[in-house]
C-alpha cells in the first residue's frame, strides 16, 4: 500500500465500507463540482412563477393542511405553559440546593 499525502482520493463511500452494496458516489464535496447537474432542466427545474402564481400555490398548499381547532390549540398552549412553570420551579430548587451545598462546603473553615 502506497502512502500519498499530496493527492488524497476523495469519495463519499469506500468499497470496504459499503460491503458490496450499491452506494452513491461523489467525486467531490464541493457544490461547484456538480455544476453539470445543476444545468439540467426537468420537471423539478422549472422557471420561477410570477408572484401571483406563487401566492396561489401557497394558498392551495395551506388549504391542504389540517389545522388544529381552537380548543386543541388552547389545551396545548396551557400544557406548554404548565411545563415551563414546572421546569422553572425545578431549576430554582436545584439552584438553591447547590447554592446551600457550595456555601456550606466553602464555609467549613470559617470561624464565627
Amino acid at each position: 500500500m502506497k502512502f500519498c499525502l499530496a493527492k488524497p482520493r476523495v469519495i463519499l463511500y469506500d468499497v470496504w465500507v459499503a460491503r458490496g452494496r450499491e452506494v452513491p458516489r461523489r467525486i467531490s464535496f464541493w457544490p461547484a463540482a456538480n455544476h453539470r447537474r445543476l444545468r439540467q432542466s426537468g420537471p423539478e427545474m422549472r422557471s420561477m412563477a410570477n408572484p401571483f402564481e406563487f401566492l396561489q400555490q401557497v394558498r392551495a398548499e395551506g388549504e391542504k393542511v389540517t389545522w388544529p381547532s381552537r380548543r386543541e390549540t388552547m389545551i396545548t398552549t396551557g400544557l406548554v405553559l404548565l411545563m415551563v412553570l414546572l421546569a422553572s420551579l425545578f431549576f430554582v430548587a436545584v439552584d438553591e440546593i447547590l447554592h446551600f451545598v457550595v456555601g456550606f462546603a466553602l464555609g467549613i473553615g470559617r470561624h464565627g
